[in-house]
């Protein structure tokens, strides 16, 4: 097994970065991928005009990736929010405006995996009250998810980057991910399980593995420490993936990483070419 043996996709939200927006599909296919996914693009604004949605959906066929994975409206990210759909006000409402536009997108392009990051702790408003909210608008999300045959996820990020973030743990996303489902009925909410966060925490990952493929619907990685490359870091990422594979998951790992101080095509030495392309 080892790298070879997975379905990798590029996060252009992270990589590429050093380009346009729109030149980001193609350099992911010139270096050899054929899939890749996206944070919510338009930091500031939920529901963009027809022709930038339309603009980003052309660059995706052009370049002939498949995008595998869309974040639905999370704030400014990169930056100080980890999300939007529990804080109370305007950004939930943000969020909400932003579920059927994000739900289209993704399904004119065959997208199957929609990202709701759950948002950070405000000062002055009642956890219980947040957490209710989130609740609300992850039902929302996850029906609007359903109707375009998609999953939804929930994502654990790590308390040393973000503090103010809840969920901060593999089983307290798995927790939001069950109370999703049996508000809905619908079984199609999913945990998220991205290794550089989990690692950050210092959790067990080959028991986190073990304990949760069967309720992954998708993986991202980086090295840690510095959310690099595999290979700058500690992590045994090729053994971790083999164990996952083994465990069960056979769908998408998102490369979620920093290139560093060069060009985002010249950080994939890792991985063979003959590796990058995934159907």
């Amino acid at each position: 097994m080892g790298f070879a043996d997975q379905r990798f996709n590029v996060n252009l939200s992270i990589l590429f970065t050093e380009l346009p927006l729109l030149e980001r599909p193609a350099a992911a296919a010139s270096a050899g991928f054929t899939a890749v996914e996206l944070w919510w693009p338009w930091v500031d604004d939920p529901a963009p005009a027809a022709a930038e949605l339309n603009a980003l959906r052309h660059a995706i066929e052009a370049a002939g990736v498949r995008l595998t994975g869309l974040n639905l409206y999370a704030g400014r990210l990169p930056g100080p929010d980890r999300g939007a759909l529990s804080v109370p006000g305007e950004e939930s409402e943000r969020f909400r405006a932003n579920v059927e536009v994000a739900a289209g997108f993704a399904e004119s392009l065959g997208c199957r995996a929609l990202n709701a990051l759950y948002g950070n702790r405000v000062d002055g408003a009642d956890p219980a009250e947040q957490d209710a909210l989130a609740l609300e608008n992850l039902t929302l999300a996850a029906r609007a998810a359903d109707r375009i045959g998609a999953v939804l996820l929930v994502e654990a990020l790590n308390a040393p980057e973000s503090p103010r973030y809840p969920l901060v743990s593999a089983p307290a996303a798995v927790e939001v991910v069950d109370r999703v489902n049996e508000a809905t009925g619908l079984g199609n909410a999913r945990f998220l399980m991205d290794l550089y966060h989990l690692a950050m925490n210092g959790e067990d990952l080959p028991a986190v593995i073990d304990r949760y493929a069967d309720r992954t619907g998708h993986v991202q990685i980086a090295d840690s420490p510095g959310r690099g490359a595999p290979g700058t870091g500690t992590l045994p990422l090729e053994d971790l993936l083999d164990r996952l594979r083994k465990a069960g998951y056979d769908g998408w790992v998102g490369l979620e990483y920093k290139p560093g101080d060069r060009p985002s095509a010249e950080s994939f030495a890792w991985l063979p070419p003959g590796a990058r392309a995934a159907g």
